[in-house]
Parts: structure tokens; C-alpha cells; sequence
């Protein structure tokens, strides 16, 4: 091979190599969601919701299923929307989680397994209250701001009726499903 056509290949390959780190580190996930923080550590995938109900984030689903949260011992109204994903974090509840902060936009803990991304609706950008799932490193996180552009690597499986001071300030949070 000449020595031009190795330094246009090695180019090129770098190039592309660059490429992918860049989308890769994009403001939209990775920075968003960090694996770490309650419950047991286990990369995971999810899928967003479908819009339906009255999530000011449009997060419900057209047939939600409302759940139970504490956050640091107080009760607050919540709502899964009807996404697998949404549908495989319930099979799990109840869950006790410890939270910590992620990129001064959310409270992140990681689920006991992985959750599932099959048949994830279009992505959306997450809002305040949002309960999402970053697939990648399979954690869950709870946005006490409004979050990145939309991604398909972050799932949003529902929403919590708080206010951003509460869920900024989370250490622990407890999912149940409603009775």
C-alpha cells in the first residue's frame, strides 16, 4: 500500500472515529444520566412514553397507571405512561431508591436490572417532573429541570407531580404501585 493511500485511509478512519465520539458525548444523554445511585447498579434500556392524559410533560399515557411516590417521606401524585418500559419499571415496584445529582438537571438512581426498550414511541425531551430511563447506562432519572433535546437513548416512562424544589432536593425515593 503507498504511503498516500495508508495516510487517506488512516484519515479517514479517524475521522469517522471523531464523529462518533462527538455524537456520543452530545448534550443530549450521556451528560444527562450517570449510573449510579440506589438500589443495585445495572445498565439498562427503556423506551419513552406515548402522550395521552394530563402530564403537563406529556408523559401519561393514554391509560396511565398511577403509582404511588415518597420522596424523603412525602407523598406526592405520579403517573406511569403505557410504554413497555413504563410497564416493565411497574413489574419491579415497590422500589426504595437513593438519589444523587446529575448534571444540575436531575436526581439519578439506578433500577435492580435493566429495564426493556423494545417498541420505545418517539423520543421527547424530558420536563420538570419527568421520570425517564437512560438506556445506555440504565439508570432512572427524575428532572427537576427541564432536560436536553430529545434522544432516543432516554425513555420517558412518566411523570411526578412535585415541585422542582422537592425533587431537586431528593435523597430517596419510593415507588409503589397504587392500590
Amino acid at each position: 500500500m503507498t504511503s498516500t493511500l495508508r495516510r487517506a485511509l488512516t484519515a479517514t478512519a479517524t475521522t469517522g472515529v471523531l464523529l462518533l465520539a462527538a455524537s456520543a458525548c452530545s448534550g443530549d444523554s450521556p451528560d444527562e444520566q450517570s449510573p449510579t445511585a440506589s438500589a443495585s447498579s445495572a445498565p439498562a434500556s427503556g423506551q419513552p412514553q406515548t402522550s395521552a392524559s394530563a402530564s403537563p410533560s406529556g408523559s401519561e399515557r393514554s391509560t396511565p397507571m398511577d403509582i404511588r411516590v415518597t420522596i424523603d417521606g412525602q407523598p406526592v401524585d405520579a403517573t406511569l405512561n403505557d410504554s413497555p418500559a413504563a410497564r416493565d419499571l411497574a413489574s419491579l415496584l415497590p422500589l426504595t431508591l437513593d438519589l444523587e445529582d446529575f448534571h444540575g438537571t436531575e436526581r439519578i438512581a439506578d433500577p435492580p436490572r435493566k429495564l426493556t426498550t423494545e417498541g420505545a414511541p418517539e423520543p421527547q425531551a424530558p420536563k420538570t417532573g419527568d421520570l425517564a430511563y437512560y438506556a445506555p447506562w440504565g439508570n432512572l432519572a427524575i428532572f427537576y429541570k427541564d432536560g436536553p433535546s430529545a434522544s432516543s437513548d432516554l425513555l420517558v416512562l412518566g411523570h411526578i407531580d412535585a415541585d422542582a424544589d422537592l425533587l431537586s432536593g431528593a435523597d430517596r425515593i419510593t415507588i409503589e404501585a397504587a392500590s
